[in-house]
């Protein structure tokens, strides 16, 4: 009997891979050329240093549509808009439903340090996602479900306690996806991804606030109906990611929390990125003070917060695939140009309070368009940043290091929001326009990432 040397390296890829067929060939080839129309590339050169057999299209048109339909299910169960009026319809007391968008911010950025020590010891680092987006979607059926056998105080508790669920679920899709994203899609392709999902998913959001503005909305079932659908969008995506083609990482058994304090005090790159998109949360937490600026009562609650949802949709579709092409360029840029806008947008509401504007029908939509356009700017460059940044053993635990440290100057922003506004709306619109101005200013001075 004769035997026959084997290398390694090809013998394990045959005990983890299946077989290619010609039918896969095939498969992989129609994926490659549409993702490759998608990231503005050649469809020959589809693969990043991980994936020298090139299976990145079929992973970047996966990867699209996962992102698609959470960013479907968040609009359709923003705690903001939808969860609030749904509390209120239920008779929660006014102090649960002010504690949701808290529980949800916080909820979905303060684990993610413990989340990636977890993430360091697994091969298979989607599951981490999947996981995470399954917990989202039953968070969110509980939600209907409470909606539909509970009404007051009770209700108002058993939405708190599922919303924080779905933020702890959120966290752990958080931590994993950039860590996913940077090993299955290459450098310069990935804000593609990411900006070309938001932009999909704003069409979802657009049929909402269209039915927010009809008046069907104004009725419970309808909403309930809309946060079940939610719920059945996390689950659908947890199965699509699931087949992502993930190469195997090295897992690391003795991996525990990340070393926060390390990488903050080794990485002037890292800690000059968080200061930046710290100034930059100003995006996020104006939208409520253009509405209490602009707010004039009336019994049309819900179909005037319609016209502010679709105001916000419609900057994500027509901008968030722009910002992410852009990004793929150059993300310090982005960062430098959002930051800039939100300034001006947020300067421009202040401007139009002081001459007795603010009231009009088409004065914060119109705001809330721009700042809208600036935030979605903010949220592409930072991701694409981030993943292009981090050296590829610590982009876990760079994300979680900059996720703490945001939720934490989260917290204390939102503070210092609350004590201006507590003066005057046009105060806090002032305050966070000049958080806008030196985040941008800031992120100037940001080396450049893409290019390296």
């Amino acid at each position: 009997m004769t035997t026959t040397q084997t290398d390694p390296a090809r013998t394990g890829a045959a005990r983890t891979e299946p077989a290619r067929t010609e039918a896969d060939s095939k498969d992989d080839s129609w994926a490659a050329r549409g993702f490759a129309r998608i990231a503005g590339v050649d469809a020959a050169d589809d693969h990043p240093d991980d994936q020298p057999d090139g299976r990145e299209g079929r992973n970047g048109l996966r990867f699209i549509a996962s992102l698609s339909m959470t960013k479907v299910a968040d609009g359709l169960i923003d705690p903001k808009l939808v969860l609030s009026w749904l509390m209120t319809a239920l008779g929660a007391p006014g102090y649960l439903a002010s504690a949701l968008v808290s529980i949800r911010e916080a909820g979905a950025l303060l684990p993610q340090v413990a989340y990636a020590g977890v993430l360091n010891r697994m091969t298979q680092r989607r599951w981490m996602w999947v996981t995470g987006s399954i917990g989202q979607g039953l968070a969110a059926l509980g939600i209907a479900g409470v909606a539909l056998t509970l009404e007051g105080t009770a209700a108002g508790l058993a939405i708190c306690v599922l919303l924080a669920v779905l933020a702890l679920s959120r966290a752990a899709c958080s931590v994993s996806t950039k860590d996913v994203l940077g090993r299955t899609i290459a450098k310069t392709r990935r804000g593609a991804v990411t900006g070309l999902a938001g932009s999909v998913a704003s069409v979802g959001v657009v049929i909402f606030a269209l039915l927010l503005m009809s008046g069907l909305m104004q009725q419970q079932t309808p909403v309930i109906i809309a946060i079940a659908l939610a719920g059945l969008l996390w689950l659908t995506a947890a199965a699509v990611f699931s087949s992502l083609d993930e190469p195997g990482a090295k897992a690391d058994a003795d991996a525990g929390l990340p070393p926060i304090r390390k990488f903050l005090s080794e990485d002037k790159a890292l800690r000059r990125f968080i200061l930046v998109r710290g100034l930059l949360v100003s995006t996020a937490l104006a939208p409520p003070w253009l509405v209490v600026a602009a707010q004039k009562g009336g019994d049309a609650v819900l179909q005037q917060l319609g016209v502010l949802v679709l105001a916000s949709a419609a900057a994500s579709l027509v901008s968030s695939f722009v910002w992410g092409r852009m990004s793929d360029q150059s993300s310090r840029r982005v960062l430098a140009l959002s930051g800039g806008i939100a300034a001006l947008a947020l300067a421009a509401m202040v401007g139009l309070s002081l001459a007795g504007l603010a009231g009009q029908v088409w004065a914060a939509p119109l705001v809330l368009f721009v700042l809208m356009l600036a935030y979605h700017g903010v949220r592409q460059g930072r991701s694409t940043y981030l993943v292009d940044m981090a050296p590829k053993d610590r982009r876990a635990g760079y994300a979680a290091t900059a996720n703490l440290s945001i939720g934490l100057i989260l917290l204390a922003t939102g503070l210092f929001g609350g004590g201006l506004g507590a003066m005057s709306p046009d105060w806090a619109l002032a305050g966070f326009a000049l958080m806008a101005a030196a985040g941008g200013a800031l992120a100037l001075t940001l080396k450049e990432v893409e290019a390296a």
